[in-house]
């Protein structure tokens, strides 16, 4: 079984932690002059982490800083954390400190904090006041990211579903969430989809799902037919890869709830230090940047990919699953009960719900 494209012979990014000096030199070749920053949450990391490393490389504790600068630690613990943005009075103080003075260096710092303010779609108000914090940082990350990997063990991924599809999955939570947030939120996985592959350098997305996601009847045989057929379309586009881990192997897939690893960096090369996870459960959400934690999820989606079918044999069955689908939602027509589809692992498949951002 072949690991995912991106990886190295293990299908593992870099395990060690590099020091201080190297992580200043990790950051600092991630910011170009010539580069349009789009995403305020990238600028953000970039920047913080930036600073971060500066201090470090410093000695300096964060007490220290506080106390030379006049400021409290918790203000620069949030600037460090990219819990707040940090203004540019702030930020030349902080260089000064650090003994930055380089004039192209700071100016890419500068940069990446004007741009850490910039305003996107996702500042609209019907989008903001009903996304959790979470699932806004994901929005950025998306539009910067170089890969994308994803894994959901009952659901289509949001990028790749269909509007019918994915109605069906929001109105399941009619009882948790108001209308205006499942609207909100129908509306903002629509707009992703559609902006994040119509890029001009679309980032790589490689998705693996269990088999038993297509045999799941999110809204009846004929939506998920057209499900399924749009998902073919997707991959027989550049870019998009999809496997499939059949029943058979579904062991590692057990207990593992749907995440996603951005990868945010500019370089071919795969690490922790550039990636970002986000994870999901119920009606909760995060963004996760620890390395430790992010080097656990990396390998478990590179066990799941190296088991599961190969990009050819997922797509011949998702085909087959679809084609069957689209029959039984014609018989349906006849007067036959859709929900009896032909084929399935049991005679009664019912929809069932997924995790809230199905990202």
């Amino acid at each position: 079984m072949s690991s995912p494209p991106g990886t190295g012979a293990s299908g593992h990014g870099a395990s060690r932690r590099p020091g201080p000096a190297a992580q200043l030199l990790t950051v600092r070749w991630r910011v170009g002059l010539d580069r349009v920053v789009e995403s305020p949450a990238v600028a953000r990391r970039r920047l913080r982490l930036a600073l971060r490393a500066a201090r470090e490389v410093r000695q300096l504790t964060r007490g220290q800083v506080a106390a030379a600068l006049d400021w409290s630690v918790s203000k620069l613990n949030r600037i460090e954390k990219g819990d707040v943005t940090v203004s540019t009075t702030d930020l030349r103080a902080l260089l000064e400190l650090y003994e930055i003075t380089d004039p192209e260096r700071v100016e890419e710092l500068l940069a990446d904090a004007r741009a850490s303010r910039r305003r996107g779609w996702w500042d609209e108000p019907r989008f903001r006041d009903h996304l959790t914090p979470a699932l806004l940082q994901l929005l950025q990350f998306e539009s910067e990211a170089r890969v994308i990997r994803h894994f959901h063990p009952t659901l289509i991924a949001g990028l790749l579903q269909t509007r019918a599809y994915a109605e069906v999955i929001m109105e399941s939570w009619a009882a948790e969430l108001p209308a205006a947030d499942r609207a909100a939120r129908l509306e903002a996985r629509m707009r992703r989809a559609a902006r994040v592959f119509a890029q001009p350098e679309p980032p790589r997305y490689l998705f693996v799902l269990d088999e038993s996601v297509l045999w799941r009847l999110i809204g009846g045989p004929r939506v998920m037919a057209e499900q399924l057929r749009h998902l073919l379309d997707r991959i027989a586009k550049p870019g998009v890869t999809v496997r499939v881990v059949p029943l058979a192997r579904a062991a590692v897939t057990a207990m593992v709830g749907p995440f996603t690893l951005l990868d945010v960096g500019e370089d071919e090369e795969d690490d922790e230090e550039s990636t970002v996870l986000y994870r999901e459960e119920l009606l909760i959400d995060e963004i996760v940047e620890s390395r430790e934690t992010i080097r656990r999820y990396r390998g478990h989606f590179d066990r799941m990919w190296s088991v599961a079918l190969d990009e050819e044999e997922s797509a011949r069955l998702i085909r087959a699953r679809a084609d069957a689908l689209l029959r039984a939602s014609e018989s349906a027509v006849d007067g036959q009960d859709e929900r009896l589809v032909p084929d399935a692992p049991s005679p009664r498949v019912v929809a069932v719900r997924g995790p809230l951002s199905s990202a």
